[in-house]
Order: structure tokens, then C-alpha cells, then sequence
């Protein structure tokens, strides 16, 4: 079953990354959106989510982890198919909308899944730790792949092609994982959901180690997601070259973060699952405040560039699989999905309240200065993990 799943999380990457690096490169270059419309999006696709995800965990705790992960695949091939069928605002605002709540049968269902099923606790974080490696190296071949055929035909294409492929893999959630170890509820249902929710609700308020690492979480999401949309306009504006086409070079770009983020994942993934956990997310946010106030006043390309490295490279893989390992080493299997569907509607949340804040701040200001609201963040959640007294994770395990 490992093997099949890190398959899975190998091929939905190649296919998620290289469908929004070109869509990333669509809505800019070919439906014309504005910084504070790429912010906006962002912000109202995370509060569909966020209405969604937590009613999404508790169906994968109590019918099924599996058909969930069916459900989000089919959900997000239509939401990116569409999308390349579109170039108003309104319209794209609608695919990204479902893409986003898509997302919400698949956050926690999948981890939720894998760590049942494989029923040792010992080496679930190895597994979770390999499969963010698989997530990296699918993504960077993603980006070349959809990246290429991008350059090659048209991107609107490009973006049809990899939401059919996208709705078709949940034909391989469907007959190649298993669910042997997860007893649905069969009776009541709605009290049974009702029951896994609070059980969830009491876990999170009785633990000060999740609490931390929501509040971080919260921050740093809202700081990526807004730096993640304004990151192609603000390289375009350094005067990234035009020829060949932009979405070479976005390529470029993209695979080399990816490769310097499965480097640095393979390098801590030890360090990672033991006490240093609170100070790696600390380091991980003070290099997100340094990439923001480099991408936010470079003066070319090149210096920007290196500062998406840092950011897609350093920033986002390891503070998501600290939070990921930190949230499921201190839950049970009865409520998995739902307590890492609370985790996720921390992620929605920070980026509907930061992303609207940056958007206000990209339209009433300038863009190097909604770039710099985001370092901001980030310095935030260092101050959080760095005055942390020694390390939740180690102290609230059991």
C-alpha cells in the first residue's frame, strides 16, 4: 500500500504543479487578471474551502478515507479542465472555487488512509517524510512536462489536458488502494459525525502543541499563498525576458525550487520528527522573511528568482510537513481526517485574512510593498515557534 500511495501523491503532483504553473502564467499573461484579482481569488477559493473541510474530514472518518480521495480527484480534473475554458474573472473565479473544495476530501483523507493502513506508528513519519519527497520530484517533473507541451501547443490546452488526466487517476484511487483497517460507520450516521467532530474540537483545545502549530500555520499559509500569486507579476515587472516564452522560464524556476526542496527534505528528514522541530519551522519562517524583502527589492530578475528558490526550495516543503507530522503524531485514528481537516481550515483561513489584507495593500500601494506585508508574516510566526518554552511536539505526545 506505501508504495502505491507514494505513487499516487508522485503522479497527482505532476499533474497539480504542472497545471498551475501554467494556469499561473494563463491568468496573468493570457485573461489579463491584476494583482489584486490573483490575491482575491486565492482568498475567496479558501473560504469555499474552508466552509467544506471540516464536513469533508468527518464524511472521510466516518465513511469513507478512500472514496473521499475518488471524490476530490474527480471534483479537481473538472475544476482544472474548466479552467482552460475560460478567460473573464468571474468565470475563472468559479473553477478555482471547486478546485478549492475539490482539495477538501483530499486534505487529511490522505494522510488519514496511509497511516491506517500501514498500522505502524514507528514509521508512518518516514512514510509521510518520503511521500513530501515524491510530492517534490513529481511536481518538478510536472512542470516540465505540462510546462513543455505549454510551449509546444497552446497553454489553454495545456490546462484542458491535465484536468482530464487529473479526473482520471481517481480511476486508480479507485482500484488500487485499499481500505482494510477503516470501519465505516453504518448506523446514525449524523450523530456518529456529529460525535467524531466534537471528539476533534476537544482534542485540538486540550493540546497547546496543536494550538502552536495552527497559529503558525495560519500565518505562514497566508504569507505563501498571497507571495505564491504575486510572484509571477512581480518577476514580470523585473523585466523577466519575453522570449523565449515566460513559461520557460517559470519552468526553470519551478523545477529548481523543487529540487532544492527534496534536497533539504532528505537532509532533515530526522531532524524533523524529533525536538528540533519548533526551531527548523522558526528557521524555515526567517528564511520566507529574507525571500519576501529580496523578491519585494530586487532590482533584476535574477535576484528575484533566488528568492522564489528560497521561498518554493526551503520555506513551503518544510514548514508543511513539520505541521503535517507535528499534527498527526497527536491524534488517533478515529479522528485523523477530521483533526487534519482542522489543520487545513487554519491554511484557508490564513489565507483569506492575509490574502484580502495584501490584496488591499497590492491595490491601494504597490506590489514591492504587498511583498513586504508578507515578510511580515513570516517574521511573525518566528517570534511564535522561537518563544515556544522548549518543543510541543516533544512534550505532548501522549
Amino acid at each position: 500500500m506505501v508504495t502505491v500511495f507514494i505513487r499516487w501523491t508522485w503522479m497527482r503532483a505532476v499533474l497539480h504543479n504542472g497545471w498551475w504553473l501554467v494556469t499561473s502564467v494563463y491568468l496573468v499573461v493570457d485573461a489579463g487578471l491584476s494583482p489584486a484579482e490573483l490575491v482575491l481569488i486565492g482568498s475567496v477559493q479558501s473560504a469555499f474551502a474552508l466552509v467544506f473541510e471540516v464536513p469533508a474530514g468527518v464524511i472521510a472518518d466516518t465513511i469513507s478515507r478512500k472514496w473521499s480521495l475518488v471524490i476530490s480527484q474527480v471534483l479537481m480534473g473538472t475544476a482544472m479542465l474548466a479552467t482552460g475554458l475560460f478567460e473573464s474573472f468571474p468565470a475563472l473565479l468559479a473553477t478555482q472555487v471547486l478546485w478549492g473544495i475539490s482539495w477538501t476530501f483530499a486534505s487529511g483523507s490522505d494522510v488519514a488512509l496511509i497511516t491506517d493502513e500501514l498500522d505502524r506508528p514507528e514509521e508512518i513519519n518516514l512514510v509521510l517524510a518520503r511521500a513530501a519527497r515524491a510530492q517534490l520530484t513529481g511536481a518538478a517533473t510536472g512542470l516540465v512536462l505540462l510546462g513543455l507541451l505549454a510551449w509546444a501547443t497552446r497553454r489553454d490546452l495545456t490546462i484542458v489536458i491535465a484536468g482530464a488526466a487529473m479526473a482520471a487517476l481517481a480511476l486508480y484511487v479507485a482500484f488500487r488502494f485499499t481500505e482494510h483497517n477503516f470501519v465505516p460507520t453504518r448506523t446514525a450516521r449524523w450523530s456518529a459525525s456529529w460525535s467524531t467532530f466534537r471528539r476533534g474540537v476537544t482534542l485540538v483545545r486540550r493540546s497547546r502543541a496543536i494550538l502552536l502549530i495552527f497559529a503558525a500555520t495560519f500565518l505562514v499559509n497566508g504569507a505563501s499563498d498571497a507571495a505564491g500569486r504575486l510572484t509571477q507579476k512581480q518577476l514580470l515587472d523585473l523585466g523577466l525576458p519575453s522570449a523565449p516564452d515566460p513559461i520557460v522560464w517559470f519552468t526553470a524556476l519551478g523545477v529548481t525550487g523543487l529540487i532544492v526542496g527534496a534536497v533539504v527534505l532528505r537532509l532533515v528528514t530526522h531532524r524533523i520528527n524529533g525536538a528540533h522541530a519548533a526551531t527548523d519551522y522558526a528557521l524555515a519562517a526567517l528564511v520566507g522573511v529574507l525571500a519576501m524583502l529580496l523578491l519585494a527589492f530586487a532590482a533584476d530578475p535574477i535576484i528575484g528568482a533566488i528568492a522564489v528558490v528560497l521561498l518554493n526550495g526551503i520555506v513551503t516543503p518544510l514548514t508543511r510537513v513539520i505541521s503535517t507530522i507535528w499534527v498527526n503524531a497527536r491524534t488517533t485514528a478515529d479522528i485523523r481526517a477530521t483533526t487534519h481537516s482542522f489543520l487545513a481550515q487554519l491554511e484557508y483561513l490564513g489565507e483569506i485574512v492575509c490574502g484580502v489584507t495584501i490584496s488591499a495593500i497590492a491595490q491601494l500601494t504597490t506590489l514591492p510593498l504587498a511583498l513586504t506585508a508578507c515578510a511580515v508574516l513570516f517574521a511573525a510566526t518566528a517570534v511564535l515557534m522561537r518563544r515556544s518554552p522548549g518543543d510541543p511536539a516533544v512534550g505532548d505526545l501522549h
